[in-house]
């Protein structure tokens, strides 16, 4: 008798852990583009490409006179794991892709120290922006990366993607929260948000001697629904 409730009570444990695993491996998973800000019954989710980093000069960098000498570059490579946008080749889209854009950061001293990496223009996404990705080789530090947005109401948000402690390659997603306003109704033409750039936030214990910070393949999954049903012959209100 002891012993068959023994056996009963480890099966029951071991169906618990593996129920906390699978919770565990959901957690860690890519966020759902289509369970994101639903606000109406249909969608339209298509992955586009923002930028491909291609042209340094189209980007530059901030970082504190104290706190160090920030430079960004065009360097030669690719993530090998980078998968092409579904439905590019087909419609004929062929943009070079062969570079990726450096940042390297020679630091004063250590301190609390951040900086930003910025296109020359905000970065416009159509549509109702659910996630952003950016491929990212991080240099296995505790740094914390940072997208930098604004919406067509003119408010800027900070959204964490994640600290740079790995090394190589890695996709990074943040997914847009639903308390940022994409849409306002009475107004068919300020819809969705501007990307500003990037933030990094630097650990206290590594804010010396030189770091290298490389970017690739900036991405959105966003809803098109709205766009692509917008009656052709509405006035545009920028006036």
């Amino acid at each position: 008798m002891f012993k068959s409730s023994k056996k009963v009570l480890f099966t029951i444990i071991a169906l618990f852990i593996c129920t906390i695993s699978g919770y565990a491996q959901q957690g860690v998973s890519e966020p759902d583009p289509g369970l994101i800000g639903i606000e109406s019954a249909q969608q339209s989710l298509r992955e586009i490409s923002i930028s491909k980093f291609e042209d340094a000069a189209f980007w530059y960098a901030k970082i504190g006179a104290d706190d160090g000498i920030i430079t960004v570059r065009d360097k030669e490579g690719s993530p090998a794991e980078k998968e092409p946008i579904e439905g590019e080749q087909e419609v004929g889209i062929t943009e070079t892709d062969k570079n990726v854009l450096g940042v390297r950061v020679d630091f004063f001293r250590r301190g609390m120290i951040d900086f930003t990496i910025n296109p020359i223009r905000p970065l416009p996404i159509e549509g109702i922006t659910k996630t952003v990705s950016l491929w990212v080789a991080g240099r296995n530090t505790r740094h914390v990366l940072k997208l930098i947005i604004k919406d067509h109401f003119g408010n800027y948000a900070e959204l964490t993607m994640g600290e740079l402690n790995f090394s190589g390659w890695k996709k990074m997603v943040v997914a847009i929260p639903p308390n940022i306003v994409q849409r306002n109704y009475h107004y068919n033409d300020k819809m969705g948000i501007q990307i500003i750039g990037f933030k990094v936030e630097c650990d206290l214990e590594e804010t010396y001697g030189k770091y290298y910070l490389y970017f690739d393949d900036l991405r959105a999954v966003t809803d098109l629904f709205a766009e692509q049903n917008r009656d052709a012959d509405d006035i545009n209100d920028a006036w």
